[in-house]
């Protein structure tokens, strides 16, 4: 299936500069940071992989996250995605959050499940945000109030604000895509083609259907032995959906290397490249990591960025992590993977390359 964003592959061979300092040994910066604004959540999903983070009601503070992100966008951070452990349309100030990243010249992303993605919070974000990527993981609100452990009314809601934003974008002639996001789980296979017709019906740019990937430390698993055999003709399914401007994006080949199981690096290399700050404002260099304090560089509160990028903790972190870390622990299909592979083959070319 054609993908036009990408989403089942990577786009670090985009940034061939930064690229080129890290294989020289520099101590680069991220291109990407993904940030939680709030470790509060509305929901409670029975796959959601950070439940051990306890959705902890805390919230970053604006004044000192709007500075640091000036900070970051001098030292080449380049885009920001607003997830995490919890929904980042709980903090009360995610809009001015938006419009300063902007204006500092770093790339606003978010997923969310956009049931507080009112109009009116639409008309404030959509100028100065790339995409929106909302997670709706059932295609009725019977199974998306069984699934996301909420009100059966908030799958209407998410509908009704997601129009809105297609309205307000269209009026205004803004850039930013809107898609939705479902994981593929046993229940809902026979949903997904249903919500594709949905997402197009509405004016949705796409629909992502993943599988799913347990996090070690989640408290849930009721999903770590799914087997993904049901996806015969989905993807046929799929493309009957399909039109000029609505995309259906099947990861297959996410859920070939989830079947296969096997990585094809024997190190992760892809930390210097991205970034997570958790509703605390610690940086942590791996999502995976989160509660493990050998991972945790430092904190926004306490110190600037550049003094926690290059400080002496993530330093022997990154010497711990470089020498000794088997990524066969790590989660299927982690968000580095298919970096990963690019800069393995990078750092571990093949005879005869220069025979371009």
């Amino acid at each position: 299936m054609s993908d036009k964003y990408a989403i089942d592959s990577h786009k670090l061979h985009y940034h061939p500069d930064r690229v080129a300092d890290w294989k020289k040994g520099e101590n680069i910066y991220p291109v990407y940071m993904e940030i939680s604004p709030s470790g509060s959540c509305n929901h409670r999903c029975t796959f959601c992989a950070l439940d051990f983070m306890e959705y902890q009601k805390r919230f970053l503070d604006t004044a000192v996250l709007k500075e640091r992100m000036t900070e970051m966008a001098g030292l080449g951070l380049k885009s920001v995605m607003y997830a995490g452990e919890g929904e980042p349309f709980l903090h009360k100030d995610m809009v001015e959050i938006t419009r300063h990243g902007k204006r500092v010249g770093i790339d606003q992303a978010f997923t969310t499940n956009a049931t507080l993605m009112k109009p009116e919070i639409s008309e404030r974000i959509l100028d100065v945000t790339s995409w929106i990527k909302v997670s709706c993981n059932a295609g009725t609100p019977e199974s998306y109030s069984r699934i996301h452990r909420t009100k059966a009314a908030h799958f209407g809601q998410v509908l009704k604000n997601l129009e809105a934003a297609v309205d307000i974008r269209s009026r205004h002639g803004y850039d930013c895509a809107l898609g939705m996001q479902i994981l593929l789980l046993p229940e809902t296979r026979v949903e997904v083609v249903h919500l594709a017709e949905t997402a197009r019906d509405i004016g949705l740019d796409y629909l992502v259907v993943k599988p799913y990937s347990q996090h070690p430390k989640s408290n849930t698993d009721e999903y770590k032995d799914v087997e993904y055999t049901n996806v015969d003709g989905l993807a046929e399914e799929l493309d009957a959906v399909r039109t000029e401007t609505f995309q259906p994006i099947l990861r297959l080949n996410t859920i070939k290397k989830w079947q296969e199981k096997d990585r094809p690096y024997e190190r992760c290399l892809g930390l210097p490249f991205w970034s997570y700050m958790d509703a605390g404002g610690n940086i942590w260099g791996c999502s995976m990591f989160l509660g493990d304090d050998r991972f945790n560089y430092g904190n926004i509160h306490e110190q600037t960025f550049k003094e926690i990028w290059e400080g002496e903790k993530r330093a022997e972190a990154m010497a711990w992590f470089n020498e000794s870390f088997d990524p066969s622990s790590c989660r299927i299909n982690c968000r580095m993977d298919e970096i990963n592979r690019y800069l393995w083959n990078l750092a571990n070319p093949p005879a005869h390359v220069n025979f371009i």
